[in-house]
């Protein structure tokens, strides 16, 4: 009998400049098309600024590379890990194109602003591409517009709402109650309030918790 995730919340911490949380995206949908549940589960994006100190204007990225892994050669240690498991889950990364690392606030603004047009996850996906594969500055509100409006946003209304500050108090407290949980590394996914995975975990891994909350979620519904 084919599972079902029609009960399952699943809310996931990320940052867009965050390689892992991009594969683990893919892996938890690798997850959900193997129970059905795809179409079914309730995904929610939730803020996560892995550099809530960054300039709006970003920075250089060798320069940032260089302060954060100490060199760049620590850096390319873990790009290949990244490039590997990006080649697994089709994600075609291309870090040399990347020529700033951005100040991300802005982009989880339009994350969270796509959420109530009902085109989050195209909004994460296409910042995604944008960013890792294409290389541009996501923090740069021109690319932000851009990439909006290829995951559906009206142009014009998105360009109006960035330049207003609505969303700028519920971003932050997002972004607040995720530290309030103990939040330290992204990606981290909460399954209907009560199971966590943290990190881009295999499929199987997710298979295995989306069942468990699936299963809590039966139970609870037939009062058990």
């Amino acid at each position: 009998m084919d599972q079902s995730t029609a009960g399952i919340s699943i809310e996931i911490y990320s940052d867009v400049v965050c390689p892992w949380c991009y594969i683990g995206k893919r892996r938890l949908e690798r997850a959900l098309d193997q129970l059905n549940g795809a179409a079914e589960a309730r995904i929610t994006w939730r803020p996560f600024q892995l550099n809530p100190t960054m300039s709006l204007d970003g920075m250089d990225r060798a320069a940032y590379l260089e302060a954060k892994f100490g060199s760049l050669d620590a850096f390319r240690q873990m790009e290949e890990q990244v490039i590997a498991a990006g080649v697994e889950e089709r994600i075609p990364f291309a870090f040399d194109k990347i020529q700033q690392t951005p100040n991300t606030f802005a982009a989880h603004r339009v994350i969270w602003h796509a959420d109530r047009l009902g085109k989050q996850d195209a909004m994460v996906e296409t910042l995604f591409r944008v960013y890792f594969v294409e290389g541009q500055n996501i923090g740069n509100v021109k690319t932000l517009i851009q990439a909006a409006t290829e995951a559906g946003l009206d142009r014009a209304e998105t360009e109006s709402w960035l330049s207003s500050d609505e969303g700028v108090a519920e971003v932050k407290a997002e972004e607040a109650v995720g530290h309030r949980m103990g939040i330290r590394s992204v990606p981290y996914f909460v399954l209907n309030g009560t199971y966590a995975i943290s990190g881009a975990q295999t499929p199987d891994r997710f298979v295995s918790t989306l069942r468990k909350a699936e299963a809590d979620y039966a139970g609870r519904k037939a009062g058990v």
